[in-house]
């Protein structure tokens, strides 16, 4: 089973190496590695090239966005298993790719998500936050809750048939994807209990009482778009949960 592994990025020249890595050193040997750039300038698009052919393709041109690069990857892989790792993230360890893999084959579903932990951006062990996705539920999109997008792996064929990501979303293309696939055409899906992604703290989604409120305005009309009935009350409930998260640092 071939698992195409996509990273977005653009000028992140600090961080771009440590997801490089994580996805090289992987223990799982199917892999194909798809690097999308946005035109970096900061010395980001050295160090790709610096890894040659250990890249399976690359390219660096101007997009428009995260999600339109994204797209672009999607529709660059070969693989039977499509996975995303952002620039600014990286996987726990080297057995990830193996893990999810085994959970494809052994519970033959569609799409297999993991738990992820935030960690401060200078001190990578330092974990300030526990991000567990085992407390989805379709259910749960009208109150802001999805999987951890991240850890999010699923078949391609579903990216052919149910479409990519709306470009038109400025913070939550992701979860309008993920309601499109497991509620809309209610794919099946696994939970992997433990964390697999690292994220550095202070990303587009993650700080910010602007971005927060894009992102929920974006999260109720991607509710809407898919005939799921929500309100503000609904989708703000989310954040004493949230809190919670912050207490469980494993």
């Amino acid at each position: 089973m071939k698992i195409s592994i996509i990273t977005v990025v653009w000028n992140n020249v600090d961080t771009i190496g440590d997801a490089i890595e994580s996805v090289l050193s992987q223990t799982y040997n199917n892999i194909e590695y798809i690097i999308i750039d946005g035109g970096s300038t900061d010395g980001t698009v050295d160090i790709i090239e610096s890894y040659g052919s250990k890249i399976t393709k690359f390219i660096s041109e101007k997009d428009k966005g995260l999600y339109d690069a994204m797209n672009k990857g999607i529709a660059l892989a070969t693989g039977d298993i499509v996975g995303i790792l952002n620039s600014d993230d990286f996987y726990i360890d080297e057995f990830v790719i193996e893990k999810v893999v085994k959970e494809f084959v052994n519970k033959d579903v569609d799409s297999v998500y993991a738990d992820l932990v935030f960690v401060k951006p200078d001190n990578l062990e330092k974990v300030v936050r526990y991000y567990d996705s085992g407390k989805f539920h379709p259910s749960k999109f009208a109150y802001g809750w999805m999987p951890a997008h991240p850890t999010f792996f699923v078949k391609k064929v579903f990216y052919d048939k149910y479409g990519l990501y709306k470009i038109d979303y400025k913070i939550a293309a992701d979860y309008e994807l993920l309601i499109r696939f497991l509620s809309k055409y209610k794919l099946s899906y696994f939970h992997l209990k433990e964390p697999i992604i690292k994220m550095r703290v202070g990303g587009v989604s993650t700080s910010g009482l602007k971005s927060n409120y894009i992102l929920n305005k974006e999260i109720i009309r991607a509710c809407a778009e898919n005939g799921i009935q929500t309100n503000w009350f609904k989708v703000l409930a989310k954040y004493p949960s949230k809190l919670l998260g912050l207490l469980k640092k494993s």
